[in-house]
């Protein structure tokens, strides 16, 4: 058993994260905090430790001070910050004497020479930094796109909610492309379980993929029209559009612009869209982890729409 540390595991797939791990109960898992949270650690049944991630040597001395072993990044960052607080943890966990392994915050799909997404050049400074460390081993988990935002509030998730292509509430979609490229799909429940599970192993590969389904967004539809016994409205973009920034509305985004402005949403699920028109989300082709953990069955696209909407 080592000490697993949690770094942005308050909420999002970080908490999912630790929930997992704790458990799995093969290791103890920690959150990394900006600030001590005594109700949270009460409340949760975890160590919340307060570090500082903008100074290396105190973030050094915090992860030796608690026996770090593993430091998982679920830490989120704004585009174009010049604030890396992440790579400054990396350092901190490669000069750490007790911390030998690390997963940065690169869930989702792969990293492409042309990727659309804005924290791209970010997440591709994270694992420059990793390659050059001198002590850490490392894994990129790959899972694809999140199960969660179509089984939303039915199934509980700590991720917050983010409409896109398939407006389950309102029976509508706005599908990329032809709707036949291929998209992989994972909840965060059994990422969690893969993450804990990986701990476990002795050897990490540099990048570990899992999937709970790969399916098409038309297969999508048509399974959701299924289980929810209606035909939805459905209407199709094409690549120009995400190209400027812009999506086809659906009904759930016009309440979600007092607190998410119409630029910005329409901007990044333009930058999704695009992945997913260009196959960056399909990960079907990639060698799958899966196999490793036969005892974790993920759900699909149909375990997660019969749960949260049949009729």
């Amino acid at each position: 058993m080592v000490v697993v540390a949690v770094a942005g595991g308050s909420g999002g797939l970080g908490r999912t994260i630790v929930e997992g791990i704790k458990a799995r109960g093969n290791h103890e898992v920690v959150v990394l905090s900006r600030k001590a949270n005594p109700t949270l650690e009460a409340e949760r049944g975890v160590r919340f430790i307060p570090i500082d991630y903008s100074d290396i040597e105190a973030a050094t001395r915090v992860l030796e001070e608690h026996n770090i072993h593993t430091v998982i990044s679920a830490l989120s960052f704004m585009p174009g910050s010049g604030d890396n607080y992440e790579d400054r943890l990396i350092q901190a966990a490669d000069v750490s004497k007790t911390t030998k392994r690390f997963i940065p915050s690169n869930w989702g799909t792969k990293l492409h020479d042309n990727d659309p997404m804005p924290i791209a050049d970010q997440k591709k400074f994270l694992i420059k930094t990793l390659r050059e460390s001198k002590t850490l081993e490392y894994t990129e988990v790959h899972n694809g796109y999140l199960f969660d935002y179509f089984g939303v509030p039915k199934i509980p998730s700590y991720m917050t909610p983010f409409t896109i292509v398939i407006d389950m509430p309102h029976n509508t979609a706005a599908i990329p492309g032809t709707g036949n490229e291929r998209v992989t799909f994972t909840h965060t429940r059994d990422v969690a379980r893969y993450v804990a599970a990986l701990l476990d192993l002795e050897k990490w590969d540099l990048e570990t993929t899992v999937e709970g389904e790969t399916t098409t967004w038309n297969e999508f539809v048509k399974l959701a029209e299924e289980v929810k016994g209606t035909k939805f409205n459905v209407t199709y973009d094409g690549p120009e559009l995400y190209e400027n920034g812009k999506v086809g509305e659906l009904p759930s985004h016009v309440p979600m612009y007092p607190f998410f402005p119409k630029e910005a949403l329409q901007g990044l699920a333009a930058a999704f869209n695009l992945q997913f028109v260009q196959g960056m989300a399909d990960l079907s082709g990639d060698v799958t982890h899966n196999k490793l953990f036969d005892e974790i069955k993920p759900w699909g696209a149909r375990d997660v729409l019969e749960r949260a909407w049949k009729a």
